[in-house]
């Protein structure tokens, strides 16, 4: 997500500052619990977000029917990644969130959790996604290694670019190339396009998402696609979703999918519609609103490319 937003083996909080101890006693009732929050486990939409590009791009690359073992290696290498995202990104943004009302109580910015015990964790979640990608081919696991200089290094990328989401989408797209090596054994030139078509619908939602912090990110030197786009955002998230309907619209041609698939893409247009009706006065709750709904964008397309291949 927007990188402000985006493993201690002791279960008892060292009481090494009087400000983590306060916060133990209300926003942190345990150490896993507190380690939940971090990884945003209570938060499961960056999850989905992901989840849904790696489903249409593991039905497509299988044509309808994928490897068991792979579906369970990247439903759970998503959480594991994802996770390993949001660790890494507080701690990036550890001297940034206490600034942002919204985040100022995450457990590292706020002293429940230590630096030191969040880059344990960060090491923890990518080994353990590493461990999972060991089962796979070669050509996989050299795909993975960029993966993860794209999830570790994205936090830091608002320090110089004003465009994090779209290297957001290339961090979230890169699930794409790398199920169709670990199903074929080989990148079929047409997953590239998918891959454009989730790093655009990144580029889309969390615009939506820096919208909501757009102010205090003025405020604090932070940038984002909210502030590069400016009084335009509306103007210009309204051509991306042209856009990425045009490349899904593309990929469908590509890989010969039916009308049950562009009936879902008519159906997800219908839902962007609406998104934008949500963010037309950029009231903050209604930007945040239109960016967790984009999670039904991935579901009905996931269920259109699902029927393409399962029914008559």
């Amino acid at each position: 997500m927007n990188g402000k937003r985006g493993v201690c083996y002791d279960s008892v909080f060292s009481e090494s500052s009087s400000k983590g101890r306060a916060l133990e006693n209300t926003a942190s009732p345990s150490r896993w619990l507190a380690y939940a929050r971090l990884m945003r486990l209570d938060k499961p939409i960056g999850i989905l977000l992901l989840l849904w590009p790696t489903l249409w791009a593991l039905w497509i690359a299988a044509e309808g029917h994928p490897k068991p073992w792979l579906v369970m290696v990247f439903v759970a290498g998503v959480v594991l990644m994802r996770s390993a995202g949001c660790v890494i990104n507080d701690y990036a943004d550890r001297n940034i969130d206490r600034h942002v009302k919204r985040t100022a109580q995450r457990p590292l910015t706020a002293g429940v959790i230590s630096e030191k015990e969040a880059l344990w964790l960060f090491a923890l979640l990518v080994s353990l996604a590493f461990l999972l990608v060991l089962s796979l081919n070669t050509l996989t696991i050299l795909l993975s290694f960029v993966g993860a200089f794209l999830a570790a290094s994205y936090p830091f990328t608002k320090r110089f670019t004003r465009l994090p989401q779209a290297y957001l989408g290339a961090a979230f797209g890169w699930a794409v190339p790398m199920v169709f090596a670990a199903q074929n054994g080989s990148i079929d030139p047409r997953a590239w396009w998918l891959f454009l078509a989730v790093l655009v619908w990144a580029l889309i939602y969390d615009t939506m998402y820096a919208m909501v912090d757009r102010d205090d990110d003025l405020k604090i030197g932070v940038k984002s696609t909210a502030i590069l786009f400016g009084r335009y955002d509306r103007l210009i998230i309204g051509l991306l979703q042209l856009l990425f309907f045009g490349i899904l619209y593309h990929v469908g041609q590509l890989f010969m999918l039916g009308r049950y698939y562009y009936m879902a893409l008519g159906f997800a247009a219908g839902l962007m519609l609406y998104h934008q009706w949500l963010i037309r006065n950029r009231e903050r709750d209604a930007c945040f609103r239109a960016f967790l709904h984009n999670h039904w964008v991935g579901v009905v397309i996931f269920l259109g490319i699902l029927a393409h291949y399962h029914l008559p």
